[in-house]
């Protein structure tokens, strides 16, 4: 897991300039106006060998919407105090790291104080942060932040980039060593995320495979906050059940608690070996469920589609019927509409199995623990070299690499597999840039017909043959 550096400050004080110089892409929006980020972004850096995750925490908003900038002029109830200790609490909660940033141009302001009032009393590294400081006179008047209290503030300025480097040097010293950063994982427990938008039944399914009820089960979205790890033996299997939040799309994410239950899901996904997917029958598939699959797809997960609350779906059916109970066959008919229009809409993870259940009768619900079983059993196949390139060669020769644009004819000279869960394979060639991602689709295809990589993503890399090699 790498370890996670909250930002944390006032609205206005420089945070997503910050955020978008140290990922390096502009990815918070940034104007010179308070409250202007509204949504939790977050990315990975990294510094001196360290990586880490960075978090933007955004704009301080109050539960109305309204930036607490203009709390005043508008006359809107709310407690700019209350609310800016209450999103400072959930930084410090979540991050190994916090980057207090404050204003060097206005100085030590109330809210400032109040933030650094309960940093101080945390258990958490704080690096204090004086942004804007884009002159000798304003680094000069950086010291004034030591009454915060926080130790030695380092002056920085986002939009030029001067002092990053020293404040990157203070955050990477103050992370935890990275031996602490390691889960200690027993290797032989697979560890199943439990994912999806909110609602979908994510907390019911958990309970249905525990026969109690571990989490709290609502039809209110977003009950769950935190990702909630459960040990339970299925046979004589031991397996890591990990129930998420909902994900919902970025701009319905809400201010507060909702912003890190999205981090949590998201890094439960990388800490996982399969995920499962659910997806609410009655609603159908949405653009959000897309998404998430693709997050998991992207880390080369394992991946079971498990359509939820089949039951109440199939008594939408009946009800759209008038009563009248359909023949057996259609349950199985519309089953297999239902799987193909998922398999349309999920191209691009077609190795997935699509699982219809329902958590609050148990429909199915111990084939899908089976297949995640061998899934899991799946993401640590060794293929043998020798015949891994016979059906590398086998494939080359069916379908020859065609030339790309201004590029040299792609040759495959030979492949290995690298590492396990994902599985991992380095093909070497002569010129990477001539592979086009379709023949790369094609390789990958043929590996999953020959090797049978059932539910699992696995990775691709194409290097180039040294001269030496290739003498």
């Amino acid at each position: 897991m790498k370890p996670l550096v909250a930002i944390v400050g006032r609205p206005n004080v420089g945070k997503s300039t910050f955020f978008n110089r140290m990922i390096g892409e502009r990815v918070a929006i940034v104007e010179d106006m308070p409250g202007t980020t509204r949504d939790r972004l977050y990315g990975d850096t990294d510094w001196n060998g360290r990586e880490f995750t960075l978090i933007d925490t955004g704009g301080l908003e109050l539960g109305s919407g309204i930036p607490v900038g203009q709390v005043g002029l508008t006359g809107q109830p709310g407690d700019l105090m209350d609310h800016v200790m209450s999103q400072a609490q959930l930084a410090i909660e979540e991050a190994d790291v916090i980057i207090f940033m404050v204003d060097a141009r206005s100085g030590i302001t109330a809210a400032d104080d109040e933030v650094a009032d309960l940093l101080r009393r945390s258990t958490k590294p704080v690096v204090v942060a004086a942004n804007k400081a884009d002159n000798a006179e304003r680094r000069l008047d950086v010291v004034e932040f030591y009454g915060l209290g926080l130790g030695e503030p380092t002056d920085i300025s986002s939009i030029q980039g001067t002092g990053t480097g020293d404040l990157l040097d203070r955050i990477v010293e103050a992370l935890p060593p990275a031996s602490e950063m390691e889960e200690e994982e027993d290797e032989n427990i697979p560890r199943i995320a439990i994912v999806g938008r909110p609602n979908v039944g994510k907390s019911s399914l958990l309970n249905a495979v525990l026969g109690f009820k571990r989490s709290i089960v609502s039809n209110v979205p977003g009950t769950t906050r935190d990702a909630i790890d459960t040990e339970v033996e299925f046979g004589e299997q031991k397996i890591k059940l990990i129930d998420t939040a909902g994900i919902r799309r970025r701009g319905r994410i809400g201010v507060g608690v909702e912003k890190y239950s999205v981090l949590r899901s998201t890094r439960a996904i990388e800490r996982c070996d399969v995920a499962l997917l659910l997806i609410d029958a009655s609603e159908g598939l949405a653009a959000q469920d897309t998404h998430i699959a693709g997050i998991i797809h992207e880390m080369g997960k394992g991946v079971i589609v498990i359509v939820n609350k089949w039951d109440i779906a199939q008594e939408q059916i009946r009800a759209e019927r008038e009563g009248i109970y359909p023949d057996p066959d259609d349950e199985i008919q519309s089953a297999e509409s239902y799987r193909k229009a998922l398999m349309g809409a999920l191209k691009f993870i077609p190795y997935a199995p699509i699982i219809f259940a329902s958590a609050k009768t148990g429909y199915h619900i111990k084939s899908i623990l089976e297949t995640a079983l061998k899934i899991s059993d799946m993401r640590y196949l060794r293929v043998p070299t020798s015949r891994l390139n016979e059906v590398v060669q086998e494939a080359v020769r069916r379908h020859h690499p065609a030339a790309v644009t201004a590029m040299k004819p792609l040759r495959v000279y030979y492949a290995t597999q690298t590492r396990v869960n994902p599985p991992t394979f380095v093909f070497f060639v002569n010129d990477p840039r001539s592979v086009h991602f379709s023949y790369e689709r094609y390789l990958e295809n043929r590996l999953r017909e020959a090797f049978s990589f059932y539910g699992t993503g696995i990775r691709i890399f194409f290097r180039a043959r040294s001269s030496k090699e290739e003498r």
